[in-house]
């Protein structure tokens, strides 16, 4: 081979090596690639882009939006013209659509954008200036920003850039985040990549405990705001989690890429936290909703799957628990966990078994009782964290039933019966009591609430003691000065079925009605069964009820349609101003008529060894479970071999196998101990790291000095084994 032909082929050579590096996309195309990619995976409808079209005045506005009313409680529907916005330019990018690069299409878009940025609306709520328009314009440029002309593009980046890591709803919380993730897309946008590589360390750095302050707590709840209020599957889920989830997915396999333990902890943050807050993992938990829960939800239906994929696409960790609960939301499997959970940041306790779920939702001085009902929704809210038990085994249960809810009578609380509700200014208060807490091995366990209403204080000690197939509910010491009633709600819900009842030893079908029920001892309805353990009076609605969504928010624009809708309620009357009432009864869920009728008669082998406002105690005889709250140093008798007894208030949990003591759990729902001193009669060896034991033979019996966890785990519970 000549010289010459040797330089001509190393030259190809080069040339195309040249060439294939040029050809390869760097990391920053490859995320904006799979941002617009994302944004594209919309089904384009024609018929909406012609109402839209349709909507849509030659200046670019539309006819269905109020431009002039800016108010937090309007809910900015100027959103509607910026989403409108991005779903036309998709229409116009697709090639599958027939408005594919639409030359008119293309003018109405320009006219749309162009109405907009001159007049710039800016919503009362932050929210609107900070999140909403900058997503939805944000997203639009990345669609079709490269086809219009630049002074409008230019104009556009002052609104869009009010989504930045200095504007006033970046501080840590889901909203920082989203924030966070507006702005790495306005940097993919620009082509930014300084810019984007500042921003993508802060949405690297977002998933860590914050146990105190905003963000995610030691305990995988998640706290919004300083009110430390429940807000998992609110701002924790759809936007902290699945934010940071869909960065995680965009930076996959790049030098962004999140470092696996970073993942790994939204893994245990999921799995944990989020969906031990889901029913079954499946369904929207209506317990640990705000605000919101009065607003009109649509079709009942599961959570979808993304988020799980695309953690799959970054990490293994866990991979077995996560492709279940895909499964389940894809209707391939059946709900099989069991397990009890205390989110002692968040006073909220998950009890499930693979056909029912359940909770309750508390408040102590360390939190407040609900969100405030900003920007109008959840005016009716006041009560929602007095011991609120709901019970779900379908999971729609409650499903939309809030504008014919009577909001004084939520399931599980003792509530003063007022003839109006307080104000929405006074919704949202600082608890009163600090013993409020559970006690629990993951798998079993009681919850304590020694309640005292912010609103009307009403006092009570009230517990819960679950079991596998039954949960025990008891009132003590309720007290209450107004000239009202108080009354405790077992459950309200939607009418499912006919109500049988057992009044006076008599099986009985109830006609639609309100009634009250003497000398009651059984009630069934939708697979549900209620005992008394000891009969009692009861009142009981089986009826149409009927209210506006309207009536329950301040926001504008809300249906005034008045809706009915079936309704059952149970519930106790403690008559007006009680000086000293009490209530009992225990719930039995996922039960066949006929089975729950045979198994009630002697109270399914579960005995109330106490419940005064010293001591609530239930001994579960079929588990060998004991479950306690002590409000002050006492004595509980389990049996007549054996006594257990604390020096200070607690919780305790006794397993028992035949005679003999297999574990001991224990917990300090006050916060305050270091340590709690256990009594047991009999000889005992216990066996582990964190306590002293001290037997006792001259007296016959066993103490045991057990150490609590502080700090950050202060009210979570221990467990001591014995040999």
């Amino acid at each position: 081979m000549s010289s010459t032909i040797k330089l001509v082929f190393c030259l190809l050579i080069a040339g195309f090596v040249t060439l294939s590096f040029k050809a390869r996309p760097t990391d920053f195309e490859i995320i904006k690639g799979k941002v617009v990619a994302e944004l594209m995976e919309t089904k384009i409808d024609a018929g909406r882009v012609t109402a839209i079209l349709d909507r849509m005045k030659p200046d670019g506005s539309f006819k269905n939006i109020n431009y002039a009313d800016l108010s937090r409680t309007a809910g900015f529907p100027h959103r509607f013209h910026t989403s409108d916005l991005l779903y036309l330019a998709k229409a116009y990018k697709n090639k599958k659509s027939k408005y594919y690069k639409s030359k008119q299409l293309k003018e109405r878009i320009i006219a749309s954008l162009t109405y907009w940025v001159n007049h710039d609306f800016v919503g009362d709520n932050w929210h609107d200036s900070q999140i909403t328009t900058p997503t939805n314009l944000g997203d639009f440029m990345l669609v079709i920003g490269d086809e219009l002309p630049k002074d409008l593009v230019a104009k556009a980046q002052p609104i869009i850039r009010r989504a930045n890591m200095n504007a006033s709803g970046a501080r840590p919380s889901g909203d920082r985040i989203v924030i966070a993730g507006i702005l790495a897309k306005n940097m993919l946008f620009v082509g930014d990549k300084p810019g984007f590589d500042e921003v993508i360390k802060i949405i690297a750095g977002e998933i860590k405990f914050n146990t105190g302050k905003r963000g995610m707590q030691s305990d995988y709840s998640f706290h919004h705001r300083e009110d430390r209020v429940n807000n998992t599957t609110s701002y924790g889920y759809g936007k902290y989690a699945n934010e940071f989830g869909n960065w995680s997915y965009y930076v996959a396999n790049t030098q962004y890429a999140f470092a696996k333990e970073k993942i790994n902890q939204l893994v245990d943050y999921y799995l944990d936290g989020i969906y031990k807050q889901l029913v079954y993992g499946i369904y929207t938990d209506v317990s640990v909703k705000n605000r919101s829960i009065t607003q009109e939800e649509g079709p009942f239906k599961p959570h979808g799957v993304t988020e799980i994929e695309r953690l799959l696409i970054s990490t293994d960790y866990r991979r077995p628990e996560l492709e279940e609960i895909m499964k389940l939301r894809k209707g391939e499997a059946k709900p099989s966990q069991s397990f009890s959970k205390f989110f002692w940041q968040t006073e909220h306790f998950v009890f499930q078994r693979p056909n029912f779920y359940t909770t309750v939702r508390m408040f102590s001085t360390r939190n407040r009782n609900m969100e405030e009902p900003y920007n109008g929704p959840g005016k009716t809210t006041h009560h929602r964290a007095d011991g609120t038990n709901y019970l779900m085994l379908k999971g729609d249960e409650y499903h939309n039933i809030w504008s014919v809810y009577d909001w004084q009578k939520i399931s599980g609380t003792t509530i003063l019966q007022k003839p109006r509700l307080h104000g929405p200014e006074n919704i949202q208060l600082d608890g009163l009591t600090d013993f409020v807490g559970a006690v629990t091995d993951g798998l079993y366990g009681a919850v304590a609430f020694d309640f005292i209403s912010p609103h009307d204080q009403v006092k009570a000690k009230k517990a819960w003691f679950f079991f596998d197939e039954e949960y025990v509910c008891l009132g003590a010491d309720i007290k209450s000065q107004p000239n009202l009633p108080v009354a405790t709600t077992i459950n309200q819900a939607l009418l499912r079925s006919d109500i049988t009842v057992m009044q006076n030893n008599q099986v009985k079908k109830l006609p639609p009605g309100n009634h009250e029920l003497q000398d009651l001892k059984l009630v069934y309805h939708d697979k549900v069964g209620y005992i008394l353990p000891n009969p009692a009076t009861v009142h009981l609605s089986n009826q149409a009820e009927q209210g506006r969504w309207s009536d329950i928010t301040d926001q504008k624009n809300i249906s005034k349609e008045v809706v009915r809708k079936e309704v059952f309620k149970l519930w106790f009357d403690h008559g007006k101003s009680p000086a000293n009432a009490s209530y009992a009864y225990m719930v039995v869920p996922a039960v066949s008529e006929q089975a729950f009728i045979a198994s009630s008669q002697n109270n399914r082998q579960v005995e109330i060894i106490a419940n005064t406002a010293a001591l609530q105690a239930v001994k579960n005889n079929k588990s060998g479970i004991t479950q306690m709250a002590f409000y002050q140093a006492g004595e509980a008798k389990i049996s007549k071999d054996l006594k257990i007894s604390l020096d200070s208030q607690g919780m305790a949990m006794l397993k028992m196998q035949g005679n003999k003591i297999q574990e001991l759990t224990l917990s300090d729902p006050s916060r305050k101990l270091k340590s709690v001193l256990v009594t047991l009669s009999g000889t005992h060896q216990a066996k582990g790291d964190f306590f002293t034991s001290l037997p006792q033979a001259e007296q016959g019996s066993t103490s045991i000095l057990v150490y609590l966890p502080d700090g950050d785990y202060a009210g979570k519970s221990v467990t001591v084994k014995f040999d």
